[in-house]
């Protein structure tokens, strides 16, 4: 699973993307979070306050029910604005 990670998310984890094989138990967006907010202290801080990020499952905005699997590539970003 490829997983990418924008503005103040990839500075606080720093890295714009990691290649990672969560456990079988991860079946979901939110259990992906979870599964990464253990990954590092970086990751934890990232996903600390989870209202102020958003996902994308292979480039299609996701919430967090949305199946994952493997071979999907998942982006986290901040929310994002019009103007």
């Amino acid at each position: 699973m490829r997983i990418l990670y924008f503005a103040w998310v990839r500075q606080k984890v720093g890295r714009a993307e990691e290649e990672v094989a969560p456990p079988p138990e991860v079946v979901d967006v939110a259990g992906l979070v979870e599964w990464l907010a253990a990954q590092s202290p970086g990751h934890a801080d990232a996903f600390a306050n989870r209202r102020t990020i958003r996902c994308a499952v292979n480039q299609e905005f996701a919430r967090p029910d949305q199946p994952v699997r493997q071979g999907d590539e998942v982006a986290f970003f901040p929310p994002v604005t019009g103007g």
